[in-house]
């Protein structure tokens, strides 16, 4: 079964996911199985994280900014604005795709983790993720 889903993002930053993926997983027929999430875009990317406390959340992204920062003299892909060039760095060094097994018709995550759309741009917009579950 493969599904496509759209999550709307107004922000940079790590979005959780759990819920909306966890929903396609609970309408498909697979019990046991593997559910993949593929990220159809260049400037964001998918990540499993801590979802308890958000302050972990806040830190990878600040260390992640630093490590690839805005403005940088050796980029030439810049027509689309300062944050461009970095959301791509951070797209090829994270996860565009992820795979997750299902156990009783759910993602099995453990009891801190969630699944996370990391947005690697400032703007807001709109993600298209495929999801593809099988058994």
């Amino acid at each position: 079964m493969i599904e496509v889903i759209k999550i709307e993002v107004a922000t940079q930053g790590l979005h959780d996911i759990t819920k909306q993926v966890n929903h396609v997983v609970s309408l498909s027929n697979v019990d046991e199985g593997l559910c993949t999430v593929f990220m159809q875009h260049t400037s964001s990317s998918l990540i499993i994280q801590e979802n308890a406390d958000p302050s972990a959340r806040r830190d990878l992204e600040n260390w992640l900014n630093r490590l690839v920062s805005e403005n940088d003299p050796l980029y030439t892909h810049t027509f689309e604005g300062a944050d461009d060039m970095p959301a791509h760095i951070k797209s090829a060094i994270t996860a565009t795709s992820i795979a997750i097994p299902v156990m009783h018709n759910k993602m099995a995550l453990g009891t801190w983790q969630g699944l996370y759309l990391w947005e690697h741009r400032k703007h807001s917009g709109q993600r298209k993720l495929i999801i593809h579950l099988s058994s």
